[in-house]
This record gives structure tokens, sequence and C-alpha cells, in this order.
């Protein structure tokens, strides 16, 4: 049976990490993560029920009320509440959207997230994924499922210079060496 590494062994990588402002890297605090399916009457009811409204451009994010939208798929939603017990949004998401074809499922003690922000951040990142990550290519608000190296993650630019990786708890601590690895020639 594989070993499951718990969320701390990140803390704990966090904790260890050194500054380096080119590109900084954080450990993203865990809470509510689904995934959501539907058809077209269940998506607004869902993001009413959510508190944002579902982005409807592929490969896009929306973000409000310290939650986020990212779209993955042509009926495909991952829905991220940091820091809010998943149960509650599970519950009000389903009473929206009762009677509607839809899919909910709680993935939240599947992944983490990390974020990676500074001037270098793209250019730590494309050590690993192969995607064009410049401004124009990707974009504020995109987001792809993508790999970075081995391991498949769930990527989103927040900002000019920030990102957000959405990983598998098991490959969580492979990323973060990884990401730190490539960080160090700018220490």
């Amino acid at each position: 049976m594989a070993e499951i590494i718990p969320r701390q062994s990140l803390d704990t990588l966090a904790a260890h990490t050194p500054d380096i402002e080119a590109a900084r890297l954080f450990a993203l605090s865990s809470g509510a993560r689904l995934v959501f399916r539907g058809r077209e009457s269940a998506i607004g009811p869902a993001g009413d029920a959510f508190g944002v409204a579902f982005p409807r451009e592929a490969c896009r994010w929306v973000g409000g009320n310290g939650r986020f939208v990212l779209w993955l798929g042509p009926d495909e939603w991952f829905l991220i509440a940091p820091n809010t017990d998943p149960a509650s949004i599970t519950e009000a998401i389903e009473a929206a959207t009762a009677g509607l074809p839809h899919s909910l499922v709680d993935v939240s003690a599947r992944s983490c997230a990390i974020e990676i922000a500074g001037p270098k951040a793209a250019f730590i990142l494309n050590q690993g994924c192969p995607l064009d990550l410049s401004l124009e290519a990707f974009p504020i608000g995109m987001c792809t499922r993508t790999v970075f190296h081995k391991a498949e993650i769930t990527l989103g630019r927040l900002g000019p210079e920030v990102f957000r990786i959405d990983i598998w708890n098991s490959f969580a601590p492979y990323v973060w060496e990884l990401l730190e690895e490539a960080r160090r020639e700018f220490a």
C-alpha cells in the first residue's frame, strides 16, 4: 500500500524554505476543494450557492469572497474555498441544484496548493512545465491542467507574477523540492 504524505510535510518544507525575492514559495491554507460537473441548468444555481459565478470561458478562473472557481473542462469546474468546511458548501450546492443533472465530489483531502510569486515565477515554473507562461500566452485569470516534471498539476495565474499550483498531496513534496531547486540560482 502506498504511503499517504500528510499535509504537514508541505508545511514543514515551507518553514525551512529561504525567502528568495525573485520567486517566493508559499504553502497555501487547506480548506474545501470540490469538483462540480453539471449541465447548463445547474451551473447558475451552483454558482449562486457557492457565492461565485462559474466562469463561462474555457481555461479561466473567477474569484470572489476569498473563493475560486476554475473551469477545467466542458462540464467540469474546480471549486476552492480556503479555510472553509466542505460540508457546508456541499449542502448549499446540493440544495440549490436538487433535481438538476449534476455531480459534486469533495476532493478536499486529496490535494493542497502552492503559490509561487515574483519576477522569476514563470521562469521557475518553466523549468518543469511545457506551457508558454508569458503574460500574453497565459494571462491573468487563465488556468489549466498541466504537468510539472512528472506530476499533474492545476495551474492558475492570479497576477502578473503570481501563480497558484494545486497538486495532489502525494506529489506536493516532489513539486515543492523541484521548485526550490530551480529557485536556487536566484539565492
